[in-house]
């Protein structure tokens, strides 16, 4: 029987035990029992299924999984800890020493410095390109190149990238396109059905929704997956079984959060776009945003994201930031509650002035993660901090 995405969200569950529970419990075990020697040989000869031990699988992680592969519109799999050891679990699985990958140029501070730090260690290059020309990625592609990369809506400018174009140079060239979906999630855009060959999240932001856990999953066909899940197996960056429970619970209402979470942040990009504090609004749903007809095509609406760029710089970001009482200062996004962020000073801060330049992060930049808040209530305290 076919269903629809919420339905997916809501009904794919683990096995119920013998106590029927309506709810799947919470499996905190680091191992399972065999019936016997031949049962625990077949189990790790993989001609027999079940769990074996909760750093593999197990039952929660297994429910999530599935889950989030149903939605995203995939044959299976991974999930990890964090959305970071996702990324890292994906690039270690798919790629090898003397490899080389080519990434759209604006992306998260951390996978930045996967990039340019951490990969390079094991012999794997890198090239970032304009993602939003299809022509560049194919000019940046070597013998060596095994991967395309790409964020979109990216972080923290939200640049838009046409996936099914990116991913149309791919096929061409027999690389595979992977494609962050952690701002969007597969509520407002899938990937996969438009030509990408790998969807990766860090979970931890809208998909859990209420800043509780953390979490990450990469997912795909099976043939790729499969090698992102032996790095996984071997290496240890299992998702444990409450965190995992925890997000399976939050995907049954991911569709109407982020039709909340994208309303609400129309309403701010609108408003934000007639002050004269502001430079300059960011946000694909705006008629002025430069990705603004892609993310029509691609995304359902414009999501949970606004950044702008306050006039008055790095000094005016800062007093707008101090003079918020309702919006939270943190790092995280996401949340139910709206989040304020200076990227130059936090995220990004860690990149040289010409890296953060060269990401579209400038000292007046601010990203609002817009929460479930009364639209009235987060709009009157982000005139409190411009007029500040």
């Amino acid at each position: 029987m076919t269903r629809g995405f919420s339905s997916k969200a809501i009904r794919t569950q683990a096995e119920r035990s013998q106590f029927r529970e309506h709810a799947v419990p919470i499996y905190t075990t680091s191992s399972f029992v065999f019936d016997s020697a031949e049962d625990a040989r077949a189990h790790f000869a993989g001609e027999a299924e079940g769990p074996i031990y909760s750093r593999y699988s197990n039952p929660n992680t297994d429910e999530f999984v599935e889950k989030l592969a149903g939605m995203e519109g995939a044959e299976t799999g991974v999930a990890c800890a964090s959305g970071m050891a996702a990324l890292y679990a994906l690039f270690a699985g798919t790629l090898s020493a003397g490899d080389h990958l080519v990434s759209s140029r604006y992306v998260f501070g951390s996978t930045h410095q996967l990039f340019t730090r951490i990969l390079p260690r094991f012999g794997i290059s890198h090239t970032y390109v304009d993602g939003s020309d299809p022509d560049a990625w194919k000019a940046a592609t070597t013998q060596a190149t095994k991967l395309f990369y790409l964020e979109t809506p990216s972080n923290p400018r939200l640049e838009i990238i046409d996936i099914a174009s990116v991913a149309g140079a791919a096929r061409e060239l027999g690389v595979p396109l992977a494609v962050d979906n952690c701002f969007a999630t597969p509520a407002l855009q899938r990937p996969l059905e438009l030509g990408a060959s790998l969807v990766a999240h860090s979970a931890t932001k809208f998909i859990d929704g209420q800043g509780r856990t953390m979490g990450g999953a990469v997912l795909g066909s099976e043939e790729l997956i499969e090698p992102i899940r032996f790095f996984a197996r071997h290496t240890g960056p299992a998702l444990s079984p409450f965190n995992a429970w925890i997000l399976s619970k939050s995907l049954e209402t991911l569709a109407l959060r982020m039709e909340r979470h994208s309303a609400s942040a129309l309403t701010l990009a609108e408003f934000l776009e007639r002050r004269r504090e502001v430079s300059r609004v960011f946000y694909p749903g705006l008629a002025s945003h430069p990705g603004h007809p892609v993310a029509r095509k691609q995304m359902r609406t414009g999501g949970g994201l606004v950044a702008f760029e306050l006039k008055s710089g790095l000094k005016g970001g800062a007093r707008f930031l101090d003079a918020l009482e309702m919006i939270s200062l943190s790092a995280n996004l996401g949340d139910s509650r709206t989040i304020a962020t200076h990227p130059a000073s936090t995220t990004h801060s860690k990149l040289s002035e010409e890296e953060r330049q060269a990401a579209g992060v400038t000292p007046g930049l601010i990203r609002i993660s817009v929460g479930l808040e009364d639209e009235e209530d987060i709009q009157s305290d982000v005139i409190r901090g411009l007029e500040a």
